[in-house]
């Protein structure tokens, strides 16, 4: 089945937002972050052509005007192409209304298109894992494919991110398999999807007041714990100096380095599941 993500039924808002709803910041000289409702997107000038610039995801469904009045703010005109580090809904929720306005490349991880081309719909999500309401809202979340096929590519094998000149994209699976994260070496910058995140995305008050705290992958759609872990262990070895994540607030220094320190360390006892129906 696949569904519309901008005019689908099921599911067309979170019931609740964030405090960070719709405010757009500047996290680097060159990267911008943007929350629609409870997930982030990001703007990343391009490096070569600085009034040119890529979008990461495109966030909760719905959320298409926020997007394009950030882009207008920041920039002129479209993006260069839009990468998606996966495609769940919320990461997609925008896209379809946005490629008809803009008409440009996506770009996607080769295991990740089936996803995103029609063919075939994400596992449900595990309410059984427990954490917090919102993993006991998440049946209620689409886990169905979208068909975007006649705009979307692979990313090049040689890691190299269409229009970004000096950062690579990482393959970080077990949240999705084709999941990934990008990585800058110059600076260090990470922009890591939902490889972790910082806030415990389970829980619907921390998601509400973006209590800040390194945590898993969102439990609830994360259907290879130890693939998770092992994206985790590769993702804290490059020591990012500021990290963005797919929800949550930017977070750097000792912050980041003790969190992802301590993530990597305790992974079974604070982010596995006790329970759950996709724990090997």
């Amino acid at each position: 089945m696949v569904y519309d993500s901008d005019k689908q039924s099921e599911f067309n808002y979170f019931p609740m937002s964030s405090i960070a709803d719709g405010i757009g910041e500047q996290i680097t000289p060159d990267v911008y972050g943007l929350t629609t409702q409870i997930a982030n997107v990001y703007f990343v000038r391009c490096q070569n052509k600085p009034d040119q610039y890529v979008l990461i995801d495109t966030g909760m469904p719905k959320s298409d005007k926020v997007i394009l009045q950030f882009a207008n703010k920041w920039f002129d005109g479209p993006p260069f192409a839009i990468i998606l580090t996966h495609g769940h809904f919320d990461h997609v929720g925008a896209i379809s209304t946005l490629l008809e306005k803009w008409h440009i490349p996506v770009y996607a991880h080769t295991l990740e298109m089936p996803y995103l081309n029609g063919s075939e719909d994400y596992d449900k999500p595990d309410p059984s894992v427990g954490g917090g309401l919102v993993s006991k809202l998440s049946p209620s979340f689409p886990n169905h494919g979208i068909d975007i096929k006649n705009s979307l590519h692979a990313l090049p094998t040689d890691g190299t991110i269409p229009g970004l000149q000096g950062w690579r994209w990482i393959h970080t699976p077990g949240h999705t398999k084709g999941h990934i994260s990008l990585f800058r070496d110059s600076d260090k910058t990470l922009l890591a999807g939902d490889a972790f995140v910082t806030v415990k995305q389970e829980s619907l008050f921390d998601v509400l007041i973006q209590k800040q705290e390194i945590s898993s992958p969102p439990k609830y759609f994360t259907t290879d714990w130890k693939v998770a872990k092992d994206s985790v262990i590769k993702l804290a070895s490059l020591k990012p100096s500021v990290a963005a994540t797919g929800h949550g607030n930017p977070m750097s220094g000792d912050n980041l380095e003790e969190g992802l320190m301590k993530l990597v360390k305790y992974f079974n006892e604070i982010a596995l599941p006790k329970q759950g129906r996709y724990l090997q």
